[in-house]
């Protein structure tokens, strides 16, 4: 019996230390999952399909706020979500360089496709 509460006490004790070391589960998107972020960026469907077709300014509001983090961009648009709704990746990697985002992640490598430079 001492020897469970021990151990319990230490998946406790182990538990915390993780959590201060920022080691509980946190992604290329932070808590949020890539797929949960893809779901935000329903506005950009067309636009990830059709590179002819308009980009809306709440899909550039949405890829601006994402792309702060390019790890994570490349998550959501390779994700299994932007998959199933038909996304191409080599289209939608050039939402960003679209809408005109100055500050974007040109170059960045995401899998096989590259964000578009210009």
């Amino acid at each position: 019996m001492a020897v469970a509460v021990k151990f319990i006490c230490f998946l406790g004790l182990l538990a915390v230390v993780l959590n201060i070391a920022g080691l509980d589960a946190a992604g290329e998107c932070g808590k949020s999952s890539p797929d949960n972020e893809a779901m935000k960026l329903a506005p950009c469907a067309t636009a990830a399909q059709d590179e002819k077709a308009p980009v809306s300014d709440s899909c550039c509001a949405e890829v601006k706020r994402i792309g702060q983090n390019p790890s994570c961009l490349c998550a959501v648009m390779l994700s299994n979500t932007a998959k199933a709704s038909g996304i191409k990746p080599q289209i939608a990697m050039t939402i960003p360089k679209r809408c005109n985002i100055a500050n974007r992640p040109v170059g960045y490598k995401c899998g096989p496709y590259t964000l578009l430079i210009s």
